[in-house]
C-alpha cells in the first residue's frame, strides 16, 4: 500500500545542515526582540524561519490540499499545489472523522441554503441562530450545566471566560500544562498567577492553603484540562473539585481534546469521572471533534452567562458562530451522543492502541494513556527537526512540537489519530516514525542505548 523506504541524507550533507544553524536555536531566543522599530526588530525572527524552511526542517504553516482526512495531500509553507502529495495524515484534528461524514456535510449545506454564510453580529447583539440557540441547550443536557455561552472560537472561550471572571485581586492556580488561551487570560487577568505542577493535586494544596491563609477574601480560579494535548494524560477531578471546596475556590476544566471523544455518550473525562454537573465550569472547543470552530462555557450558574455576555470581549466584540458553524457542530454532536457515536469511540480507541503498539515495537516511548493523541517523546529539537523532515519528504504527515508548544528540551512529534484511519496506515505510520527518529538520532550522534525517547524521561 505505502512505500516502506526512508531517505537518509549522507553523514556530510547532515553535518552541512548543523553547520548552517538551521537545527540551531530556539523560538524562546527571539521572544523579547530589542529595538526601537517594532517592525524591523521581527526580522531576526522571520531570518530563522526562512532558513529552517530552505533546508525544509519548518514543517509549520503547512496546507491541505481537500479535506483533511486519514489520507491528504500536503503542501509545505509557500509550495505551489502541484506540488503536494498525498500521504497518511496523523497531523489534523477530526478524532471522529466527522468532517467527512455525510450527515455533517448535508447540516452545513442546508444551514447555508437556509441561513447564508454569516451570522452578521455579536451573540450580545443579533448574531444568534435558531442553531445557536438550540446548540446552547443540547450542550447544557450533556454537561448537566444549563447555561451555556458560545464563542466563535476556542481560544476566544478560554481567554474570555477567564477575563471576565478575575479581577487583579484575584488568583489562578493553573497546570503548568495547560494551554496557552488559559495561561495568557490568567495573565492578563491578574498579577497573582501561580503555576502548579503537572497533575500534581498536592501542589495544589499547598498553592490554595497559601492563598487563603493570607487572603480570605478574594476569588481563586483553580484551572485544568480533562486531557491534556501535549501529553494525553488527565487530573484526578473529583479531587480538584474537592479542594476548590475546601479551600473556597472555583474549578475550571477545558475538554477541548476529550468532550466526544473519550468517555460514555461522549461525555469525556468529567463523565469518566462520575463529576457531570459536578464540576464548577467546563468550557471546550469544537475544533477536535465537531468539525468546526467555535468555543464554549458551560455553567449551572445564569449569573456566569451575564457576566461573560458583558464582560468577556471575544463573545461580546466578535461577531457570534455563523448559522453553517452552529448547524455543523449540532448535527455532530446528535452523532457524538448516539450509538454511532460510541461506535466511532471504540474505533478511535482501538486505532490509538493499535498506532501505540506499533510504534512501542520501533522502540518508540508514547505518553500518556491512549487517546486521539500519541505523542511520541524525543526530548531534542534537533532530533524532532530532522525526523520531521525525513518523514514529510515520505509523506507521512505528523506535527513536529517544540517550544513554545512544549517547554524546552521537551520536543515531540505529535500523531493524532482518528476514527477513519486504516490498520495498514498506522502500521505504515508507526514503522517510518521509528526509523525516521532513530536516524535522525544515529545521524546527529546520539548512541541508540542512550536516546532519551526510549527510556524514561522527567516530568517537565
Amino acid at each position: 500500500m505505502h512505500e516502506e523506504t526512508l531517505h537518509f541524507e549522507r553523514a556530510g550533507d547532515i553535518a552541512q545542515l548543523v553547520d548552517c544553524g538551521a537545527l540551531r536555536g530556539n523560538v524562546a531566543q527571539f521572544a523579547q526582540p530589542r529595538g526601537p522599530d517594532l517592525v524591523k526588530r521581527t526580522e531576526a525572527l522571520d531570518a530563522w524561519c526562512a532558513l529552517r524552511a530552505a533546508h525544509g526542517v519548518w514543517q509549520y504553516a503547512r496546507a491541505v490540499d481537500g479535506a483533511p482526512g486519514p489520507e491528504a495531500r500536503v503542501r509545505e509553507e509557500g509550495a505551489v499545489a502541484a506540488e503536494a502529495a498525498p500521504g497518511v495524515n496523523f497531523a489534523s484534528q477530526d478524532y471522529l472523522s466527522l468532517a467527512s461524514h455525510p450527515a455533517v456535510r448535508e447540516a452545513a449545506r442546508s444551514a447555508l441554503l437556509a441561513s447564508g454564510p454569516h451570522s452578521a453580529g455579536s451573540a450580545v447583539l443579533l448574531g444568534n441562530s435558531s442553531a445557536s440557540l438550540a446548540l446552547e441547550e443540547s450542550l447544557g443536557a450533556l454537561l448537566r450545566c444549563e447555561h451555556v455561552t458560545l464563542f466563535p472560537t476556542g481560544w476566544g472561550a478560554a481567554f474570555g471566560l477567564v477575563t471576565a471572571l478575575v479581577t487583579p485581586r484575584d488568583y489562578v492556580v493553573v497546570d503548568g500544562l495547560a494551554h496557552a488561551s488559559l495561561r495568557q487570560g490568567a495573565s492578563a487577568a491578574t498579577r497573582n498567577v501561580a503555576l502548579h505542577r503537572h497533575l500534581d493535586t498536592g501542589h495544589v494544596r499547598e498553592l490554595l492553603a497559601a492563598i487563603r491563609s493570607r487572603d480570605p477574601d478574594n476569588g481563586i480560579l483553580v484551572v485544568t484540562e480533562g486531557l491534556f494535548s501535549m501529553d494525553s494524560d488527565v487530573p484526578d477531578l473529583p479531587l480538584m473539585q474537592h479542594l476548590c471546596r475546601e479551600y473556597g475556590a472555583t474549578l475550571l476544566v477545558d475538554v477541548a481534546h476529550d468532550l466526544g471523544a473519550l468517555g460514555p455518550g461522549g461525555t469525556g473525562s468529567i463523565g469518566e469521572q462520575g463529576m457531570l454537573g459536578k464540576v464548577d465550569i467546563v468550557m471546550g472547543a469544537f475544533s477536535k471533534t465537531f468539525a468546526s470552530n467555535g468555543g464554549f462555557v458551560a455553567c449551572a450558574s445564569r449569573a456566569v452567562k451575564r457576566q461573560l455576555q458583558l464582560f468577556a470581549g471575544p463573545h461580546l466584540f466578535s461577531n457570534a458562530l455563523s448559522p453553517v458553524q452552529a448547524a455543523t457542530v449540532l448535527e455532530a454532536l446528535r452523532i457524538v451522543t448516539g450509538g454511532e457515536g460510541e461506535a466511532l469511540r471504540a474505533g478511535l480507541l482501538r486505532n490509538a492502541v493499535a498506532l501505540r503498539a506499533a510504534l512501542a515495537e520501533t522502540g518508540m516511548r508514547c505518553l500518556g494513556l491512549p487517546s486521539a493523541i500519541v505523542p511520541v517523546w524525543i526530548g531534542s529539537e534537533q532530533v524532532a527537526r530532522l525526523a520531521g523532515r525525513t518523514l514529510a519528504r515520505a509523506n507521512v504527515h505528523v506535527n513536529a512540537v517544540e517550544f513554545p508548544g512544549v517547554p524546552l528540551g521537551a520536543a515531540r512529534l505529535r500523531l493524532q489519530v482518528m476514527a477513519a484511519h486504516e490498520g495498514e496506515q498506522l502500521r505504515h505510520g508507526a514503522r517510518l516514525v521509528g526509523a525516521a527518529v532513530n536516524g535522525a538520532g544515529a545521524a546527529l550522534g546520539v548512541e541508540p542505548a542512550h536516546n532519551p525517547w526510549r527510556t524514561e524521561r522527567s516530568r517537565v
